[in-house]
């Protein structure tokens, strides 16, 4: 007895252990669902290379966000004219609004966690009337000093009068008095309305100004008088000028240190107050301070606005606000999703927005995160229920049994606990692609039950008219048929499952790790399938049947396809064509296949957010049940908005320059990378309003520092960049230490673009490149990479640069992606035709057999990618595994057709007849199966994902194509093997049958299932 005949033996004859054996082990394997966690995260897409590593480095050493557990949301507002000054007012009492919902505010960081057009406008009104009001009041001052110096000289000149007789005792004090008195009044006056400090501070310069103010009129006297030379004269002078511009500094801006400094540094005045400063502005000041304050000259306010704004203009139909959350409480990942309290902030702000009188956008990482997570829930959700309830209904027309279609349903739910199970104890989380699994064992796991429940139909059928009772009691009774149908069907199962656990198995040489899990997790949700449907659903449907029969029910039932009509006409056309045109089938399949050849080889590859963002989910999910009902997406209209007329943190390229970063000409070459990055922003390079680059580098931070115009300006800082720069280009050319060292002293931002080590020593050098939202991965990566290729010979291997960032990034995502699809399909295509030709050969066939198996297969995949061409579908982390998916699921189809035909040929010994037998038989299941498994997959066409809509589209047509390759094109093939490859004592003679039927299974004895069972 074969080893096909005795595992069916015992799955038969002990059903009921077999039964529980399998079900405990089912409860074992399951108990792992309850590990299973979720990752939604585009980071682990990733795979090792040069470009990641550098990222890495960045995130490690430089002072970026991640580094300060700090994350950015943009919250752009959209109208007519959002610069109007009530625009501005609204926007800043949302502001109040966002302070004082704690679930928002909780999760800010503590300094200046809100910052956009409205707030600068504010601060810089604010900041003018303070600077102004300091003027004047400092200019009170120094008038009061002013007067105090008049009245000394008037002293002088009332005692020098005195002294000279020319005014008399009561006239001095009378005239001294008055002095006095003038003293006392710009005191008072100039005090008024200043604190006891200040006072303080202002009557001490007062004093001293007196004084100074008496010794220079008696050095003046002195030197009049011929007591002192000139020299000393000028000397004395100079010493007392000095003293008096002293007192004067304590006097006037000394006073108001404070508010001085408090202007120098910026000091963000409180909501309130900027409330105030735009509520009361007249509307000529309000327009001047717009037209002022967004000029071409302050680029970090223009950042703010949209790439089409004209600098300087009082209307603008967008702007920016800028909040920082803190992500010390989250999880942030490495492509920046964001997780935790930052999420429930992001979507209260997103709530909080709705309800204002302006339209507001909340654009960041914790709502795309969120709302990739709820898509994953909503598509499960609706995919799951709509797949199970087409398979029943597929069930009830192809079984038209109640039990048998139980029996399905519960063997598709045991097969996804199985694989479910396995993800727990393998801790292989459930992303994004794990959405298409349930829906890709679903559709598979009804394969296997329809091919067996078929097979135990047609051989309970076939003994119907048998005149031998004693091979109609083996062969027909409930165990026995079942004996016979998995001995029969079980090789083929077995084969079905090696291919299809080939093909997923072959995207273990992926790079990406989750199209990696989604391999493996699939395989063994196939082999899960095979164990399931080859042992559990068979012996419990032994076991009913069993039941069912000894009182008196009668289990016989129709394998579908059997019964003649339109189904059956349909399947023989691949038979009816095989018979007279083998050679002209075959012609016109190559020369479609050539057609899908050419389009296959211009497949785009695509990796973008947006392929994991939910479009707004159509009109009919309204009707839904509660459970069922998706929410609403947003975040990829804003991504395209946002795209349009900003830059978004994610949209920015880096280049990392490590070795010699104090070599006297790094920042010449830096420069000149620069001006070529300028040059592209036609292209790929975000052009700000102000007409520049938006590009962040060490020379850039420089040259802002060191300007007197910028608000960076430090003096200290420009006298040492000058002093670098011998050249006088604006770049510094010598002793670069210095210049790093001073310039990490004066700027923060300094740390995100140059790194010291621990030693002490500068390792490397950071530039940031904003990117076009919209630009071609390909293009950036191709153009960024050309510049630092440029910047790295320059340096003569002084020092590397390395172009990195997650455009470059999820470029090279795209290329792992398309290496994917060329290694896995080649791979599966060797491996499956070796595979097939040593089975076909150990089983008693050609090997040759296992060529013409595979080749629909292959002619399919073809036509596959030709469609995705056709219809513009890229690959991407789901569609990229079709062609391995196309020959593992195919070839099932041609395993089945092939086997069924070479059992048929053997046993019937007629070529035509033989091929009848299979088409109608193997072919109606192999259509059920079609059916069911392209209705499974075309669920996910219904799901909110466009990746997982876009897997079930392009699947659902590979079904088709596999299925029409095998019951069209097989045929043909088979009969052309047959004539010159196969067996020599068969009949190419048309032969009627007599009773009716043409089927082997009528009267097989023992020796012919051992003999041709093997399929």
């Amino acid at each position: 007895m074969s080893l096909p005949d005795r595992l069916a033996s015992v799955i038969t004859t002990r059903s009921k252990t077999v039964l529980v054996t399998l079900l405990l082990l089912t409860v074992l394997i399951g108990s792992g669902m309850t590990m299973v966690d979720d990752d939604s995260s585009l980071g682990q897409f990733e795979s090792e290379s040069p470009e990641t590593d550098a990222a890495s480095y960045i995130d490690e050493n430089f002072a970026t966000d991640a580094d300060e557990n700090e994350t950015t949301v943009q919250l752009i507002v959209r109208g007519e004219n959002v610069l109007a000054q009530e625009s501005i007012l609204e926007s800043l009492r949302y502001q109040q609004e966002i302070r004082d919902t704690s679930e928002i505010s909780d999760t800010l960081v503590a300094d200046d966690p809100i910052t956009g057009v409205e707030n600068i406008l504010a601060i810089t009104h604010i900041q003018q009337e303070r600077a102004a009001q300091l003027e004047t009041q400092t200019a009170q001052l120094e008038g009061a000093l002013n007067e105090t110096r008049t009245l000394e000289q008037s002293y002088a000149e009332l005692n020098a009068s005195y002294d000279a007789g020319e005014v008399s005792d009561e006239e001095y004090e009378q005239q001294a008095g008055e002095i006095e008195a003038g003293f006392a009044d710009v005191q008072s006056e100039a005090i008024a309305d200043l604190d006891d400090e200040q006072a303080g501070i202002f009557l001490d310069a007062f004093e001293q100004v007196r004084t100074i103010e008496g010794e220079l009129i008696d050095l003046e006297r002195q030197f009049e008088a011929g007591e002192i030379d000139e020299e000393t004269y000028q000397r004395q002078q100079e010493s007392l000028g000095e003293s008096l511009d002293a007192a004067y500094e304590q006097g006037t801006v000394g006073v108001y240190a404070d508010e001085y400094e408090a202007l120098e540094d910026g000091e963000t005045p409180t909501l309130d107050e900027q409330i105030e400063a735009i509520e009361t502005m007249d509307e000529a000041t309000y327009e001047e301070l717009v037209a002022s304050t967004l000029s071409a000259e302050n680029a970090d306010v223009l950042a703010m606005l949209p790439s089409g704004y004209d600098p300087g203009s009082t209307e603008a139909e967008t702007r920016m606000t800028v909040l920082t959350q803190t992500t010390e409480d989250s999880e942030v990942d490495d492509m920046g999703g964001v997780f935790g309290p930052v999420v429930d902030g992001q979507l209260a702000l997103q709530d909080l927005g709705a309800d204002q009188d302006q339209e507001y956008m909340v654009f960041g990482f914790g709502i795309m995160s969120d709302e990739i997570d709820q898509s994953m829930a909503d598509s499960l959700a609706i995919v799951g229920p709509l797949a199970l309830l087409f398979v029943v209904v597929a069930l009830m027309i192809a079984y038209r049994d109640v039990l048998d279609i139980v029996l399905g349903v519960f063997g598709i739910l045991a097969v996804l606990v199985w694989t479910f199970g396995f993800m727990g104890w393998a801790g292989i989380a459930f992303n994004q692609m794990f959405v298409a699994v349930p829906v890709l064992l679903i559709g598979l796991s009804i394969d296997y039950a329809i091919h067996v429940f078929m097979r135990h139909r047609e051989q309970r059928e076939s003994g119907d008219e048998a005149t031998n009772s004693a091979v109609d009691e083996r062969t027909t009774s409930v165990d026995g048929a079942m004996k016979i149908a998995l001995a029969g069907v079980g090789v083929a199962l077995v084969w079905v499952t090696a291919t299809a656990a080939i093909g997923f198995l072959a995207n273990l040489v992926s790079p990406i790790q989750p199209i990696r899990e989604f391999g493996l997790v699939s395989a063994f949700g196939i082999v899960a399938a095979l164990i399931v449907f080859g042992g559990i659903v068979p012996a419990a449907k032994v076991e009913l049947d069993r039941l069912l029969e000894s009182r008196g029910y009668d289990r016989r039932k129709r394998a579908f396809g059997t019964g003649g009509g339109r189904f059956s006409r349909v399947l023989e056309t691949g038979a009816i064509a095989a018979q007279k045109a083998p050679f002209v089938l075959v012609v016109v399949v190559l020369l479609v296949t050539a057609g899908g050849v050419y389009g296959a080889a211009n497949v785009d590859t695509s990796f973008d957010e947006e392929d994991f963002l939910a479009d707004d989910p159509p009109s009919w999910t309204e009707y839904l049940p509660g459970s069922l009902s998706p929410g609403e997406y947003q975040m990829k209209s804003n991504l395209d908005f946002v795209n349009e007329h900003y830059t978004r943190d994610d949209a920015r390229a880096e280049y990392l320059i490590n070795g010699s970063v104090t070599d006297d000409e790094i920042l010449e070459e830096m420069a000149i990378a620069e001006s070529q990055l300028d040059d592209r922003t036609d292209t790929i390079v975000y052009e700000l309003p102000s007409g520049e680059a938006d590009v962040s580098s060490p020379l850039g931070l420089m040259q802002r520092v060191a300007d007197e115009e910028s608000d960076s300006y430090n003096e200290s800082f420009a006298a040492t960049f000058e002093a670098a720069d011998t050249t006088g280009n604006n770049v510094p050319d010598q002793d670069l230490e210095s210049v790093y060292d001073e310039l990490l002293a004066v700027s923060p931002e300094a740390e995100g673009l140059i790194y010291q080590n621990e030693a002490g020593e500068y390792e490397a050098l950071r530039m940031v490149v904003a990117v076009q939202g919209d630009a071609d991965l390909g293009d950036v990566t191709d153009e960024l990479r050309a510049i630092g290729a440029d910047f790295e010979a320059a340096g003569g291997g002084a020092w590397t640069v390395t172009a990195t960032g997650d455009p470059i990034i999820f470029y090279i995502i795209e290329q792992d992606l398309f290496e994917t699809v060329l290694e896995s399909l080649l791979i599966t295509l060797v491996v499956v035709f070796a595979f097939l030709s040593i089975a076909y050969r150990l089983t008693g066939n050609s090997a040759s057999l296992g060529a013409v198996t595979l080749l629909p297969v292959a002619l399919a995949t073809s036509w596959i990618l030709g469609t995705m061409y056709l219809i513009g579908m890229p690959f991407n982390v789901l569609t990229g595994m079709i062609t391995s998916l196309t020959i593992g699921l195919g070839v099932a189809y041609c395993i089945h057709i092939s086997s069924r035909y070479t059992l048929e040929l053997d046993r019937q010994g007629n070529v035509w007849d033989a091929m009848e037998t299979t088409v109608r038989g193997t072919g109606g299941a192999l259509l059920g199966s079609a059916a069911t498994t392209v209705g499974g997959f075309g669920t996910l066409s219904l799901a909110i994902l466009p990746v997982l809509q876009q897997f079930g589209i392009i699947t659902g047509l590979t079904i088709i194509y596999a299925f029409l390759a095998s019951v069209i094109v097989l045929p043909s093939l088979l009969i052309l093997w047959t004539r010159y490859f196969g067996p020599t004592d068969v009949s190419f003679t048309r032969a009627e049958p007599t009773d009716g039927k043409r089927g082997s299974d009528v009267a097989a004895s023992d020796t012919d299932q051992a003999r041709g069972d093997d399929d």
